[in-house]
């Protein structure tokens, strides 16, 4: 599935356990629009960077919340029936099972926190 849309997505974990993760460092290096690279895991779940600038497609997580939380920038996710908006510093919970469509208008950059067997496109 993740091949029909434009968005670099790599599910290999990074960095091991107690090795720096350098997030303005990997911001640098980034020449794409929508890229999404997991860094870490924790138990069972995964927490992934998230360079964004544009459009996500609608989709849903059947089994799975999701966390994201903005340090540069501005994302909306869409909902059915409202619009949440995150600012530098904020983040949200998504419950499994809602759909959604992140979004945003410039340069974003945040971190997600989900299980570590997510499909980020959607179920």
């Amino acid at each position: 599935m993740e091949n029909q849309f434009n968005y670099v997505t790599r599910l290999d974990v990074k960095f091991d356990h107690l090795q720096l993760i350098d997030i303005p460092k990997e911001v640098e290096e980034c020449k794409d629009k929508w890229f999404n690279q997991t860094l870490t895991k924790v138990n069972d779940s995964v927490v992934r960077l998230g360079i964004v600038e544009g459009e996500y497609h609608w989709h849903k997580h059947d089994n799975d919340d999701e966390f994201f939380f903005v340090l540069e920038g501005q994302l909306f996710i869409d909902l059915e029936d409202q619009t949440i908006e995150l600012n530098a510093q904020q983040g949200v919970t998504i419950t499994k099972g809602i759909m959604h469509r992140p979004r945003a208008p410039q340069k974003t950059v945040m971190l997600m926190v989900e299980t570590s067997v997510i499909e980020p496109t959607g179920d």
